[in-house]
C-alpha cells in the first residue's frame, strides 16, 4: 500500500475481507481452533445454569468497567455496585454512571441482534447513543476528528490517526461492513476472524463522535450472538484488552499503517480464547457459591421455596425490593431474609443513604478477582 499520511482523512481505507494470504496460515488457524473450543465450552456452560440471566447482569458490569478503563473512565467495584443498585432512583453520578450506560447500551443491542438477526446500522446507532447517553449520530462530514496520541507529555499531542471524512464516505463504508458482517455467503468467512477484522474495520471507520471504542467492543460481542456463538453476552472481552492496552492500539495501528491483519487477528483470537476460559471460570465460582448458599440454607431450615436464590446473585448489593416476587410481597418480608442470611454470616449490611442494603461479600470478591 501506498505510504499512509496520519494527518490526512483515510478516505482509501481498504474494503474488507484483506487478501487471505494476509492472515491465513497455521498459526492463525491453531489459535482459531482454541479460541473456537472455549466459546463453545462457555456457550454450553451458560446453558446448563437455571437462571442465565445472572450472569449477564454480573459478568456483562465486569465488561462494562473494564471496557470504560480502555477509556481512561474508572471507578472502584464498591462505588460502582453500590451505585447499581440504586440505578432506577437516579443516584447515579460520574464514572459509575458512565458505566451503567455501556450496560444499557449492550442490553440495548442485545434486544436489537435478537429481534434483526442481523447487524445493522439502526443497532450501531442504538448502542453508540446509550454508551454515550446521546441523540447524536454519525459524526458530520465537517467535523475535523483525529485521534491523538495517547499518554502524558507536550500539550499538544501529536496526532496518530485521521479517520475517513467527506460527504458520505463514512456511511458507504459502514454500510460495506455491515455488509461484510451479514452476508455469509459473498464472505464465507469463520465468524470470529470475521469479528476481528469487522473490529479493525469499525475502528479505523470511526463512525461516532466519541465513544467508538466501547461501541466497537459491544459489537464484537453481539456479533457473537448474532451468530450463535453465544446465547448471551456473557463474553468479558475487554479484560484481556485493558491488560494489553498498548499492544491493542499497536496492532491496530499496523493493521492501518502496514496491512499487519495476521497480528492483529492473533490478538483478537487470543483475546477470545483468554476471555472465554476467564468468564468459564467465573460461571463456575459463582455456580458452586450459589449451591453453597441453597446447602446453607436447607441446613438452617430457611424457607427454600419462598427464596428466588439467582435474586441474592444479581448484583452484590441488595435491596430489599431487588427479592420481590409472587412468594414474597412485602418489603418488611424481604427484610426479615436478609436479615436471617446476615445472621449467617451470607451477607452483611451496610447504610446507604437513608435506608440499610445487604453486601453478598463472596459474590464481590469472585466479579473483582
Amino acid at each position: 500500500m501506498d505510504a499512509y499520511d496520519r494527518n490526512t482523512p483515510y478516505n482509501q481505507l481498504p474494503p474488507l475481507p484483506p487478501a487471505t494470504a494476509l492472515y491465513q496460515d497455521k498459526d492463525v488457524m491453531d489459535k482459531l481452533t482454541l479460541a473456537s473450543r472455549r466459546l463453545a465450552e462457555l456457550k454450553g456452560l451458560a446453558s446448563t445454569l437455571p437462571n442465565q440471566s445472572i450472569f449477564v447482569n454480573t459478568i456483562a458490569l465486569r465488561e462494562a468497567k473494564a471496557s470504560s478503563a480502555i477509556e481512561n473512565i474508572f471507578t472502584t467495584d464498591d462505588e460502582l455496585y453500590r451505585s447499581l443498585s440504586y440505578q432506577e432512583d437516579d443516584y447515579l453520578e460520574g464514572p459509575a454512571k458512565e458505566i451503567l450506560h455501556y450496560r444499557e447500551a449492550l442490553w440495548k443491542g442485545y434486544q436489537d441482534i435478537v429481534a434483526d438477526n442481523s447487524m445493522t446500522l439502526e443497532t450501531m446507532i442504538d448502542v453508540y447513543r446509550k454508551v454515550k447517553n446521546t441523540h447524536d449520530g454519525i459524526r458530520p462530514y465537517q467535523a475535523e476528528i483525529v485521534i491523538k496520541k495517547r499518554g502524558w507529555g507536550s500539550l499538544v499531542a501529536d496526532t496518530v490517526y485521521t479517520p475517513p471524512r467527506w460527504k458520505g464516505v463514512v456511511e458507504k463504508k459502514l454500510a460495506d461492513l455491515i455488509e461484510f458482517l451479514n452476508d455469509d455467503v459473498w464472505f464465507p468467512i469463520d465468524p470470529l476472524l470475521k469479528m476481528a477484522m469487522a473490529h479493525y474495520q469499525f475502528e479505523a471507520i470511526h463512525p461516532f463522535r466519541d465513544g467508538n471504542g466501547r461501541t466497537g467492543r459491544i459489537l464484537c460481542i453481539l456479533y457473537l450472538k448474532q451468530k450463535q456463538l453465544l446465547d448471551l453476552p456473557i463474553l468479558y472481552l475487554s479484560a484481556y484488552i485493558l491488560q494489553n492496552k498498548d499492544e491493542y492500539y499497536y496492532k491496530l495501528n499496523g493493521v492501518t499503517g502496514t496491512l499487519l491483519w495476521k497480528p492483529w487477528i492473533l490478538y483478537m483470537l487470543e483475546a477470545v480464547s483468554q476471555t472465554a476460559e476467564y468468564t468459564t471460570d467465573k460461571i463456575l465460582r459463582i455456580k458452586a457459591l450459589m449451591e453453597k448458599t441453597h446447602k446453607i440454607m436447607l441446613d438452617n431450615k430457611l424457607q427454600v421455596s419462598r427464596m428466588d436464590i439467582p435474586k441474592l446473585f444479581e448484583q452484590p448489593y441488595i435491596r430489599p425490593k431487588n427479592l420481590l416476587s409472587d412468594k414474597i410481597k412485602s418489603i418488611n418480608t424481604a427484610k426479615k431474609y436478609l436479615t436471617e442470611f446476615e445472621s449467617l454470616g451470607m451477607l452483611s449490611k451496610q447504610k446507604v443513604g437513608k435506608e440499610f442494603i445487604w453486601f453478598n461479600t463472596e459474590l464481590m470478591n469472585i466479579l473483582s478477582d
